[in-house]
C-alpha cells in the first residue's frame, strides 16, 4: 500500500472500508450525529450562559465538557466525512497537520476525564459537605478546576506527542481513519520503547486518577445518602450521580474498546469503526444524557419550546 513517491510530508490514511453502496448512508448516519452533537451542545453552553438560574457551579462546570465535546466532534467527523468519498489512494494527510490532529484528539480525551473528575468533586462538595459548598465552591474556584483540569490534560497530551514528533519516519502509512499518537509513533524504524512506556504510564495514570476518584466520591456520596432519611436530598444525589456516572462508564467503555482492539492486528477493522463511532457518538450522548436528565435544564428547554411554539402560532 506504500506509495514511494509521496512527498516526505505526506501521509496515506487508511480510512474506513466502506463499500460504495453504504458510502451514502455512512456519509448521512455521522453527519446527522455530528450536527446533533454540536447544535446540542451549544445550545447548553449557551443556556447555561444566558439563564442566570443555572450560574451555579455545577452547570459553569458543565459547560467545560460541553465545550470539549464540541471540540472533539469536529476534530475528526469532518475528516472523517470527507474521506468516505474519496478513493483510498487520495486520503493523505501532511504530517503537520496528522501531529496537530493527533494532539487534538488525546486532549479531547484527556479533558473528558479530568473536567469529569472536577465535576465528580463539586458534587461531593454538594452532597457530602452542603453547609461548606457555598463558601469553597466560588465562580473563582470553579475557574481554578476548569483550567487545572484542562491544563493537566494538554502538559501530559504535550509529553506524549513531544516524544513521537523527535522521531525519524520510515514510513507512509497509517492504518487508521485518523491521527493519533500509537500510528504516528510506527511510522518510525527507531526504538519506540520510550513512547510505550510513557504512553502506558499515561494511560494508567489517566483511567487510574479518574476511576479511583469518581469510585470514591460516589461511595462516598452513597454512604452519606444511606445515613441521611432527607428523600429530597436522595433523590437529586441519585439523579446527578446517574447521570455523571452514565457519562463515564461510557467513555471508560469506549477507551477501553479502542486501547484494545489497537493492540490486535487482526481486530483492526473492529477498531475503526469503533474509534470513529467513540469520538463521534460520545459528543451527542453528553448531550442528551444532561439534556434530559438534569431538571433544571430541561425545563429550561421545555419553556424555551412552548415559548417558540406559542410565537409561531401567533
Amino acid at each position: 500500500m506504500e506509495n514511494q513517491t509521496f512527498s516526505e510530508d505526506l501521509i496515506l490514511l487508511e480510512g474506513l472500508k466502506v463499500s460504495t453502496q453504504s458510502s451514502l448512508p455512512a456519509f448521512i448516519f455521522l453527519l446527522l450525529i455530528y450536527i446533533f452533537a454540536v447544535v446540542s451542545n451549544i445550545s447548553l453552553v449557551s443556556l447555561i450562559f444566558t439563564t442566570r438560574r443555572l450560574h451555579q457551579p455545577m452547570y459553569l462546570l458543565f459547560c467545560n465538557m460541553s465545550i470539549n465535546d464540541i471540540f472533539g466532534a469536529s476534530i475528526i467527523t469532518p475528516h472523517i466525512l470527507r474521506n468516505i468519498f474519496t478513493p483510498p489512494s487520495e486520503r493523505v494527510i501532511d504530517y503537520n497537520s496528522c501531529v496537530i490532529q493527533a494532539f487534538c484528539v488525546h486532549l479531547y480525551a484527556g479533558a473528558s476525564h479530568t473536567i469529569l473528575m472536577i465535576m465528580a468533586f463539586d458534587r461531593y462538595m454538594a452532597i457530602c459537605k452542603p453547609l461548606q459548598y457555598a463558601t469553597i465552591m466560588t465562580k473563582t474556584m470553579v475557574v481554578k478546576l476548569s483550567v487545572g483540569a484542562w491544563t493537566a490534560a494538554l502538559f501530559f497530551v504535550a509529553i506524549l506527542l513531544g516524544l513521537t514528533i523527535r522521531l525519524s519516519r520510515c514510513r507512509r502509512v497509517i492504518f487508521n481513519p485518523f491521527c493519533d499518537n500509537a500510528s504516528l509513533f510506527k511510522l518510525s524504524c527507531e526504538s519506540i520503547l520510550i513512547n510505550n512506556i510513557y504512553g502506558l504510564c499515561y494511560t494508567v495514570v489517566l483511567l487510574g486518577s479518574s476511576t479511583c476518584s469518581l469510585t470514591l466520591t460516589y461511595l462516598k456520596i452513597a454512604s452519606v445518602c444511606l445515613r441521611s432519611k432527607n428523600k429530597a436530598l436522595n433523590s437529586k444525589a441519585l439523579q446527578t450521580c446517574t447521570t455523571h456516572l452514565s457519562v463515564y462508564i461510557f467513555l471508560l467503555v469506549s477507551c477501553f474498546a479502542i486501547v484494545i482492539l489497537h493492540r490486535f492486528p487482526h481486530l483492526s477493522e473492529h477498531g475503526k469503526v469503533v474509534a470513529v463511532l467513540a469520538e463521534v457518538t460520545l459528543p451527542a450522548f453528553n448531550a442528551v444524557i444532561y439534556g434530559l436528565q438534569i431538571k433544571e435544564i430541561k425545563r429550561r428547554i421545555i419553556t424555551l419550546f412552548k415559548n417558540s411554539k406559542v410565537a409561531l402560532m401567533t
